[in-house]
């Protein structure tokens, strides 16, 4: 049965799954996770897209993110984030996706090497053509 479970992940994308242990707490919309091509889940923090938000994020796997009328989550584009931050080009992607109408930040930190960042970007992007 977990064969079948899984297969039907993988074949259903990359998706938003709202985390069922924080539905009841008032932080709830600052914590969600997406499942990517493999079937991994990753945890992010939600944030708003905004200049600061973005300039701060180091060591990370962001996503832009914009909801569609049921709510649901879109990854418009996704990011990594090094060591050090590169403000003008973090400055073009945040334009970037906010011109494909991007409204959330989703980053994960909790992926330990650049290799694993690279791992997760990789299974969090919907097709070849999504990178930054």
């Amino acid at each position: 049965m977990r064969d079948l479970r899984n297969d039907r992940v993988r074949r259903a994308g990359v998706r938003e799954e709202r985390l069922r242990a924080t539905a009841g707490l008032r932080s709830s919309s600052t914590l969600s996770s997406w499942r990517g091509r493999s079937g991994r889940r990753y945890i992010v923090g939600v944030h708003p897209l905004t200049e600061t938000e973005l300039l701060e994020v180091t060591d990370a796997v962001i996503l832009a993110v914009r909801r569609d009328r049921s709510g649901a989550g879109l990854i418009v584009d996704a990011a990594m984030a090094a060591a050090e931050p590169a403000e003008q080009t973090r400055m073009r992607w945040l334009a970037k996706v906010q011109g494909l109408g991007a409204t959330e930040l989703h980053i994960h930190r909790l992926a330990e090497t650049e290799a694993d960042r690279r791992a997760i970007f990789e299974d969090l992007r919907e097709n070849e053509t999504q990178a930054s």
